[in-house]
């Protein structure tokens, strides 16, 4: 089971470093229309829209939703050591 909970772990922490990057690229457009900001556009763009849609721009231009997004993925990180602590 530690091999299974590593794994996940593991996954969660690489997704959460791809949000993170995703996010600065979005200050250089040109970066994001490259391959690499496509890929990691089809990937993380599911998982921010519901965020998107709930919480709305600060001013019209500061979007928050990527840090409850990220909070809520390291939340889940916790609960997933919790969850395989307990069994």
């Amino acid at each position: 089971m530690m091999l299974f909970e590593q794994i996940v772990l593991q996954l969660l922490e690489i997704y959460s470093w791809a949000l993170i990057i995703y996010i600065l690229m979005s200050w250089v457009p040109s970066i994001q229309e490259s391959v690499f900001g496509r890929f990691l556009g089809a990937i993380c763009e599911p998982y921010l829209a519901p965020f998107r849609r709930i919480i709305p721009p600060i001013g019209g231009m500061l979007d928050i939703s990527p840090i409850v997004a990220i909070f809520l993925l390291n939340f889940a990180k916790a609960g997933v050591s919790t969850l395989f602590g307990i069994v």
